[in-house]
């Protein structure tokens, strides 16, 4: 239900019987020395924490691996002879940067109204719907004949994927406090990471194969079909929200939502606030991460689209350009998960952020200034992916607790990564075949993107909590729950993670 304004409608969190009571926020004058306290898990905390890596990591992990080979598998059908078949040879590579566009368009347009109501439904249903959807679309590309009906699968691939991924910064903060959503995050975003070296595998060993069919239709048919089956895995065991599932006992189900209030108490279940729609749109903030995520996702879908492509330049076969797209997305798997380990232990995100998207421009810097020597050139793809993949974790985990009410974070995250995917777009057209062997244009549009991200991420949120501080004290216990169901991170308890 949509609550109004004043709260009618609106379930009081106060009266809901597993929640323990509230946290008195303890406050000093801004002169006081008075150190933060720090939180330490009981054992039965521990086990909590366990049990729900155990079941909700895995899924989702392997769901996320999944979408990002049938979004990025048509990189790898490109060297198997997709144009040919499909877009007509497509001498000057605009159909396939069309084809590829078409996804993005779609993943554009349909996250802010998918996320926001995704929060009226069971999250079991509404994910495993939206990887049953994808999964379908993803296979029937396999039976395109020609670029209408390319696009139209991809078109359906990028609608039921925004269901999925931009809410997933939600679900995670409904499991995870702010001192671990990070590391968790990342080990889910690792899995992109991990489907580009999976994906050159999968292409490596199908380019070998000796079917009736192309090779390209069995790669869609075989990244396409798995994702169909756990659409129906994600329906049948993810848990719902802590205070309906039935996969926690009642002394786990009591614990999780104090867990849940750590930080804000605000809008929780199934109920929207329309002030905060509004605030979301209102919040600098969103648009400065909307900057950041735009020159990543740039990154994003030209290392999807045309890594492969790139590395045949510099002279491998197209099999062998395929296997070796592998080692760059294995580091960057590593790379992306310490940053996040190290962000959560030091509850900071912002100059990580600084720091891998100055590398991945470094990376596209080295490109365009080297050209003959191949072990640099193939160093700096390693330089971009860990660079852009962990950028992408890292920005995910930043908004996820930085919004400060469910409704907000259901606006403002996939307000940001609608702005981000416009970059994806220009991603898919910054690799025309006509510019290689040197793609001059891609790598300088891509290193000036990321610069201009680096710039972003020196948001204000630092100076922010020190003026609260000056104004209101400071927190003694970060954990505190803080009312934050009137306006939502404005609360002056409320702290951001800078």
């Amino acid at each position: 239900m949509v609550s109004d304004d004043d709260g009618r409608n609106q379930p009081q969190v106060e009266d809901n019987e597993y929640f323990t009571e509230d946290i008195q926020v303890a406050r000093t004058s801004s002169s006081s020395l008075l150190k933060p306290i720090q939180f330490i898990p009981s054992e039965e905390e521990k086990r909590l924490v366990r049990k729900l890596d155990l079941r909700i990591m895995p899924i989702l992990s392997i769901v996320y691996l999944f979408a990002y080979l049938d979004r990025s598998n048509l990189g790898n059908a490109r060297l198997q002879g997709f144009p040919q078949d499909v877009l007509g040879g497509d001498p000057t590579g605009n159909l396939f940067d069309w084809t590829n566009t078409a996804f993005f368009i779609a993943y554009i347009l349909f996250p802010i109204p998918a996320t926001i109501i995704s929060k009226l439904f069971p999250p079991r249903i509404w994910i495993g719907s939206a990887v049953m959807g994808w999964g379908l679309a993803s296979t029937l590309l396999s039976t395109s004949f020609n670029p209408a009906g390319a696009i139209v699968c991809r078109v359906f691939l990028g609608i039921f994927e925004a269901g999925f991924a931009p809410g997933m910064p939600i679900y995670f903060s409904l499991w995870y406090t702010k001192d671990e959503i990070g590391f968790r995050m990342a080990q889910w975003s690792s899995f992109s990471a991990v489907a580009g070296a999976f994906g050159g595998l999968i292409a490596f060993g199908i380019q070998h194969a000796h079917v009736a069919i192309a090779n390209w239709r069995l790669l869609f048919i075989v990244e396409g079909i798995p994702t169909v089956l756990l659409g129906l895995l994600v329906v049948l065991a993810l848990p719902d929200r802590p205070e309906e599932t039935p996969f926690l006992r009642e002394t786990e189900r009591k614990l999780q939502l104090e867990r849940m209030n750590r930080g804000t108490r605000a809008d929780y279940g199934r109920t929207l606030t329309k002030q905060h729609i509004l605030a979301a749109f209102r919040d600098w903030r969103v648009y400065a991460g909307g900057i950041i995520f735009f020159g990543a996702n740039c990154a994003l879908a030209a290392l999807s689209a045309f890594l492969p492509t790139i590395l045949k330049t510099f002279g491998f076969s197209n099999a062998r350009a395929q296997l070796m797209t592998v080692p760059p997305y294995a580091v960057c798997a590593v790379v992306l998960c310490i940053c996040s380990y190290i962000s959560d232990r030091m509850q900071s995100r912002g100059l990580f952020i600084v720091c891998t998207t100055l590398m991945c421009s470094v990376g596209y810097a080295l490109l365009l200034a080297v050209t003959q020597n191949n072990h640099v050139r193939y160093f700096a793809t390693f330089l971009i992916t860990s660079g852009t993949y962990t950028t992408i974790g890292l920005i995910i985990a930043w908004y996820a607790h930085n919004l400060g009410s469910e409704t907000k974070k259901a606006t403002g995250i996939p307000m940001y990564q609608a702005i981000g995917q416009c970059g994806s777009i220009l991603g898919t057209h910054l690799f025309p075949t006509r510019d290689g062997p040197r793609y001059t244009k891609g790598f300088a549009v891509s290193c000036s993107l990321m610069f201009v991200a680096s710039i972003a991420a020196l948001m204000s949120y630092r100076l922010d909590n020190a003026r609260r501080d000056r104004k209101n004290g400071k927190i003694a216990d970060r954990h505190a729950p803080v009312d934050t169901k009137e306006v939502a991170d404005k609360a002056l308890e409320f702290r951001y993670i800078p």
